[in-house]
């Protein structure tokens, strides 16, 4: 709500959003801290593919290796609750009953995460660990797992998903996820030489344009003109196949205030429909297009919706390829390269998206004749944790460049080991249990019965029908357009 005399400052510690950016920037530099000697918070619990269940988890840095799993597991529980419940308490929450409901769903996402890291479900190389095949999912497959828990639980046990409840809060761990991402998103590009950077970036700008002057504006026209969605419904779905899929979501229902259960419905048919692509796109990639890999590697970018199956999708056809034609060799982690890069351009826009978006449902869609509009109203209506997201993506950017600009590009990955430590295992720890408490989280307050008054089945209709429709044919267009031939440079 807008004050005429300004701003209201209690926002800032009373809402969501900027309790998001707030968490997220903390856990940001208390990770980073890591790359300068400094390993405050290498006690993180991670998980790992496990053949052997002593060997599913273990601190992230070996610093805190004393710790032991369980002890790992312990601390980072009690930290994070700690962070929560002070979040909660500012918010006007019922602390204690947040406090009760966090241990239950923390402890039982992580057995869901830790299930979803076994090598017969998440392993993309069997034979690493002594398997004839696994089901190649990677570990994101405990996102799907904490998912069907938290609905089996949120349908079938609603007395118990009712004393959970408080704790809950989808909107709020995802939009902390999102700010870590930023720093995930910013290491990479450092490590890529000049003379094929440019050309690569060059080509992962033209993903910017697909996705969301083409992608979105079709897959909106689609669901409002063909199936009759309301904008809170068809804007929120655009961005989730169009864009990012769960962080578009959640930044465009936040730009546009839709109701929360909109965005994080949307954000269930995304990791359900990536998980589907994940099993099947990139085998299509490697069978038709293995003679031009960096086309393969950049579809996986432009057609799976969302950061982690992209990029296990881009390393799926990375080693096949390069396994099965040592020709192509010289590509490896090229190709995968080709998938993050164009992955990365659309997640850097989704905060310019959002406000674009915010402007037009300002100014023009919900706008009555004669009525005032306060510019401060943008501002509100502006996802906060975006900010958050940008800042750390540059921060992180700016300082791995510096580190790779002060040394021959040979020795880049091993000058950046540090900040890799803090931004890759540490911080990358804190973002995979938000997202996993994401959906276990979604599938916890979505009840059936209210999915079935929303109309779930013919959201997933209009995903299917675009999916498989138009989007991932024009990905492979835009794909096959900007990196035919491109893998010659490497083989020269």
């Amino acid at each position: 709500m807008v004050e005429e005399k300004g701003i209201d400052w209690s926002s800032l510690w009373k809402k969501e959003d900027w309790w998001s950016f707030w968490l997220g920037m903390l856990l940001f530099f208390l990770c980073l801290a890591a790359a300068y000697g400094m390993d405050l918070m290498g006690w993180a619990v991670g998980a790992s593919t496990w053949v052997d269940p002593a060997k599913a988890m273990k601190p992230v840095s070996a610093n805190y290796a004393y710790l032991g799993p369980i002890g790992s597991l312990v601390v980072t529980y009690i930290v994070m609750l700690i962070l929560l419940s002070i979040g909660a308490k500012a918010m006007g929450w019922k602390v204690g009953k947040f406090a009760g409901g966090f241990t239950v769903i923390f402890f039982l996402t992580w057995i869901c995460w830790i299930i979803g890291h076994n090598a017969w479900i998440a392993a993309t190389k069997p034979e690493q660990y002594g398997l004839p095949w696994s089901a190649h999912m990677t570990g994101e497959a405990g996102y799907i797992i904490a998912l069907i828990l938290g609905l089996l639980i949120g349908n079938f046990a609603k007395g118990f998903a009712e004393q959970l409840k408080e704790a809950a809060k989808p909107e709020w761990f995802i939009k902390t996820a999102i700010v870590l991402l930023g720093a995930v998103v910013g290491l990479k590009a450092p490590s890529v030489p000049p003379e094929i950077l440019y050309n690569f970036l060059f080509r992962g700008l033209c993903a910017i344009v697909e996705a969301y002057l083409l992608y979105w504006a079709l897959v909106y026209w689609v669901a409002r003109r063909y199936f009759g969605l309301s904008r809170e419904w068809a804007a929120p779905l655009a961005s989730g196949i169009s864009i990012c899929g769960v962080s578009a979501a959640i930044a465009t229902g936040g730009a546009i205030r839709a109701r929360p259960i909109v965005p994080v419905i949307v954000a269930s048919l995304v990791i359900v429909f990536a998980v589907v692509e994940l099993l099947i796109i990139p085998f299509v990639a490697v069978a038709a297009f293995w003679n031009q890999p960096l086309v393969a590697g950049a579809w996986m970018g432009l057609a799976v919706k969302t950061d982690g199956a992209a990029a296990a999708s881009g390393e799926i056809v990375d080693s096949l390829i390069t396994g099965m034609h040592p020709e192509f060799a010289a590509l490896q982690g090229w190709i995968l390269n080709a998938a993050i890069i164009t992955k990365i351009f659309i997640d850097i826009f989704i905060g310019v998206w959002a406000f674009v978006l915010a402007v037009i449902w300002v100014y023009w869609i919900e706008r009555r004749p004669g009525e005032r509009v306060e510019k401060l109203e943008i501002w509100y209506r502006f996802p906060k944790f975006v900010i958050g997201y940008f800042l750390t993506f540059f921060i992180v950017l700016v300082l791995a460049s510096a580190i790779a600009g002060s040394v021959p590009h040979e020795q880049v990955t091993e000058a950046l080991k540090p900040m890799s430590l803090a931004v890759k295992s540490e911080m990358n720890a804190f973002r995979r249990i938000f997202f996993a408490l994401t959906f276990f989280s979604i599938g916890l307050i979505s009840d059936f019965s209210t999915l079935r008054k929303e109309g779930i089945g013919k959201l997933a209709l209009v995903y299917f029908v675009c999916l498989f429709g138009f989007i991932l044919w024009i990905g492979l267009f835009i794909s096959w357009l900007f990196f035919h031939d491109v893998h010659l440079l490497f083989l020269k």
